[in-house]
């Protein structure tokens, strides 16, 4: 197994791949989507949380990533003494009317299948991606880890209705027509999913690309008003049979599947070894609609059972720690995160 780092677009420079490698990382996930732009967001090193108005806006529909852009990345990161294991999320921009079945979707998915060529072109592995009309939802903030450190939570479900123009909390059309989303069933939702695999996994195997779906976060079966998709453990085999194939994989986020109301996370582990593309390796404690994010070593996981699980089953994969607390000095993010990689690498160690 290898120790990642995932990193937001506006972190993609020397300085945080350096930061990464002083932590033991050998590998960078990185994120191309501006969650922050012209959104209200307080700490733009801190996951995104947002207000009403969403995170902030989708980029531009017709700029898609190119080969260029991404070798220039890659070689960036690659001289940094790193590795680009994985690009997490497409931009709403580019699928929102898949998500949304709406009139541009044909266009928009000869878009994504152009974009899944140049990643692969690239030599970039996966692929990752979040199948979700509302997105990462209903969570609030506060002092919830060891000593006060703060971190994220859950309390209640958001029953707000999402508004015409927005889909994954970004706003894509700020013109849109007062209104909300449609009530669409999980049968739907299901359906479009499918649409998506069908296109995309063929491409994506040519390409040499996995896809890699991450799990409803937070995993209730409904969030604003909107189905989920992927809200208990079972649900990634339905969506791995939808097209079964080494290119239609898991991005296995162990806190989601931790919150989740229906089996464990041991189990779950070791039925989707196989098919895990990359982990988000962080701890929580309680199960939806009410739990806290905590540091690595503290939740209700035993990380290195999962490890062990994980090493058992042959996973020679990217672990990245997703989002950490926030430490009380004057870098948070960067202090939680070096505990939670230094803590990552002593366990991968002690595996050897």
């Amino acid at each position: 197994m290898k120790l990642g780092l995932g990193l937001y677009r506006h972190m993609l420079d020397r300085q945080h791949f350096d930061f990464a490698r002083q932590c033991g990382c050998t590998h960078i996930v990185v994120h191309l989507v501006d969650y922050f732009n012209k959104g209200n967001q307080s700490n733009k090193n801190n996951q995104p949380i947002g207000d009403d108005s969403g995170w902030g806006y989708a980029g531009d529909p017709d700029r898609l990533w190119t080969l260029d852009e991404l070798l220039a990345l890659k070689k960036a990161i690659n001289e940094a003494g790193l590795e680009l294991e994985a690009i997490e999320n497409f931009d709403p921009a580019h699928w929102y009317d898949i998500l949304l079945d709406g009139p541009k979707k044909a266009r928009q998915m000869e878009g994504l299948k152009q974009m899944i060529r140049n990643v692969g072109a690239a030599g970039i592995p996966v692929m990752g991606y979040n199948f979700s009309l509302a997105g990462v939802s209903s969570r609030i903030v506060g002092n919830f880890a060891r000593g006060s450190a703060q971190s994220v939570g859950m309390d209640s479900v958001d029953e707000r209705p999402i508004p015409n123009g927005m889909v994954w909390n970004m706003v894509y059309d700020p013109a849109a027509p007062p209104g909300y989303l449609p009530d669409i069933s999980h049968e739907e939702l299901w359906s479009r999913l499918e649409y998506f695999l069908r296109e995309l996994v063929p491409v994506a195997e040519e390409a040499g690309v996995k896809l890699a779906a991450h799990p409803d976060d937070p995993p209730m079966p409904r969030i604003r008003r909107t189905p989920r998709l992927v809200y208990q453990p079972q649900l990634y085999r339905k969506l791995l049979d939808i097209y079964p194939s080494r290119s239609n994989a898991l991005e296995f986020c162990l806190g989601s599947i931790a919150e989740m109301t229906e089996g464990d996370v041991y189990a779950a582990t070791q039925e989707y070894a196989k098919d895990i593309a990359y982990v988000h390796f962080r701890n929580v404690r309680g199960k939806v609609p009410r739990y806290r994010e905590v540091f690595v070593d503290e939740g209700d996981i035993d990380m290195v059972q999962i490890l062990g699980i994980l090493k058992g089953s042959g996973f020679k994969g990217v672990l990245i720690p997703d989002h950490t607390p926030q430490m009380s000095c004057g870098q948070p993010w960067y202090a939680g995160m070096a505990y939670a990689l230094g803590y990552m690498n002593a366990c991968l160690k002690m595996l050897r």
